[in-house]
């Protein structure tokens, strides 16, 4: 299992950091829903800046997050003070969720667990299904193998679905885990599978048009 290695955030700033502030367009559909579920405890795996921690708090739920890195978490803990909102944040590896089991109504975590190797990825889950009560609901997202990261050549290989990323910027040297179908659901065995989205985004850097591909996964024990 390759050494877990989180974004460097001190990288993301001015406005580049606003983006970071704004929750993921699915948080809204998983507020509603697990609302209507009379879901309360919620766990955001890597609170990045606190964008999706910071919403869920402040639509009632009790959230619990975490990150590996210092300085996000610094920095989720300002924002939260700055919106009023109280969290629990920890600083933590997610190979090894600081929460007890059968303690976590729902699961969330947006491009963070695929930040390893397919062993890790592995225990994560794991990990995400000790902590999930009985009938709790994880959403998260992979990276996929038809999205452009997995077809460098250049990046060192870890394994059959791992790469380490190594173009400049805040996730430089980080590991990157890739999926397809099929390993999803061999992943995700334990649980009862609800939907599998598999989602192209579009993306304009230096004038020229860029896609990534993820796959979004709502899944329940």
């Amino acid at each position: 299992m390759v050494k877990s290695k989180g974004w460097e955030w001190e990288k993301v700033k001015g406005e580049s950091e606003k983006m970071w502030k704004e929750p993921a367009e699915e948080t809204y559909y998983l507020v509603q829903r697990w609302e209507k579920q009379e879901k309360k405890e919620l766990l955001d795996i890597g609170c990045g800046l606190g964008r999706n921690t910071i919403f869920f708090a402040k639509q009632g739920f009790n959230v619990h997050t975490f990150d590996i890195s210092e300085d996000a978490v610094k920095r989720t803990k300002e924002f939260a003070k700055e919106e009023n909102v109280t969290i629990d944040i920890k600083q933590a590896d997610m190979l090894n969720i600081p929460y007890g089991a059968n303690t976590m109504d729902c699961v969330y975590s947006r491009n963070v667990i695929s930040h390893t190797d397919t062993e890790g990825v592995k225990k994560i889950i794991s990990e995400i299904y000790r902590v999930l009560k009985n009938e709790g609901e994880c959403y998260l997202t992979l990276g996929s193998k038809d999205t452009w990261g997995y077809k460098q050549k250049s990046w060192p290989k870890v394994d059959d679905n791992t790469k380490i990323r190594q173009d400049e910027g805040p996730e430089y040297g980080v590991p990157h885990f890739y999926a397809d179908y099929e390993l999803i659901i061999d992943l995700f065995k334990d649980f009862k599978i609800i939907d599998i989205k598999h989602i192209q985004d579009f993306y304009k850097v230096n004038d020229k048009i860029s896609t990534s591909y993820h796959y979004h996964i709502l899944v329940k024990k």
